[in-house]
């Protein structure tokens, strides 16, 4: 039972969304089409802006609308911790 339990614990985790608002560069590079200097270029970008709605990821330079929408499943924009 344990061990069921463990691997539902992990398939949840592994599923989990993404908080653009929150991840870090590591969270964000395994999305889909966003590598480690997409990711850095979200965190940088929402140092100085929040995300209100994940179509806002579109505003950070490099990631068009095709990527929001590949990934829109799994992304989430929670508070923003400014």
């Amino acid at each position: 039972m344990k061990i069921i339990l463990s691997v539902l614990a992990l398939l949840g985790f592994l599923f989990a969304s993404v908080d653009i608002n929150n991840a870090n560069v590591k969270e964000l590079s395994g999305l889909k089409g966003i590598g480690k200097t997409k990711a850095e270029a979200i965190v940088s970008y929402r140092d100085t802006h929040c995300f209100k709605n994940i179509d806002e990821l579109s505003k950070v330079k490099g990631i068009g609308k095709k990527t929001v929408e590949k990934n829109k499943a799994d992304l989430t924009a929670g508070k923003c911790k400014k």
